[in-house]
């Protein structure tokens, strides 16, 4: 448990823990202006590192791979949708847990301007998209048992669960690519939610 010395919260971060989150969003901001310059495939990460100030092995601290660079880690990014399934009060429902966690899922952009990027990159490259991909598969199993266990009650079986899965992924999707074809317009989760009403109002 990090707590300060009063048990009033956690601990302020200390100066290391800024200058490696500084040092961390430098080469992040480095790389996701390159890649939208001049391509992904075309961008090293020595060219990275360098314009950053880092060494390549630096870069290699805080990042295991290029892919890192546009999406975080594989691990980082099923640790958060995991932790925030579980956070979720007892009474929400599966729709509203799935909800939560895609939107903490949009939390790790700074903003607007930089997810926008970021979606444009991983759609307009195969190799982003291919690891995006993979990357919603292994989200969905892990989420699986956590969404079993809220949908027990409901007597709801495993292939009844995967769907509502592969449904609220797929609306994300729809609106992921929908906002990009709007170069940005509106909200992405406005228009999950219009998606998703208008499958579940499928007759």
């Amino acid at each position: 448990m990090t707590q300060g010395t009063t048990g009033e919260g956690p601990a302020a971060p200390t100066l290391w823990d800024r200058t490696r989150q500084l040092a961390a969003r430098e080469i992040l901001d480095t790389a996701l202006r390159l890649f939208t310059r001049q391509g992904y495939d075309e961008t090293t990460i020595a060219q990275i590192a360098r314009e950053a100030g880092v060494s390549q092995r630096t870069l290699f601290r805080y990042f295991g791979t290029k892919e890192d660079l546009i999406g975080g880690s594989q691990e980082q990014f099923v640790t958060l949708l995991t932790e925030t399934v579980r956070e979720q009060p007892a009474d929400a429902d599966a729709w509203q847990t799935l909800r939560a966690a895609l939107k903490a899922a949009l939390s790790v952009h700074t903003g607007p301007e930089q997810a926008l990027e970021r979606f444009r990159l991983i759609h307009r490259t195969d190799s982003l998209r291919a690891a995006y991909l993979g990357k919603r598969v292994r989200c969905q199993e892990e989420l699986l048992p956590l969404l079993e266990a809220r949908l027990a009650a409901s007597g709801a079986d495993r292939v009844q669960v995967r769907a509502v899965l592969a449904t609220a992924f797929g609306c994300f999707d729809a609106a992921t690519a929908t906002w990009i074809e709007g170069d940005g317009e509106g909200d992405i989760l406005d228009l999950y939610d219009r998606g998703l009403a208008a499958v579940r109002d499928v007759r």
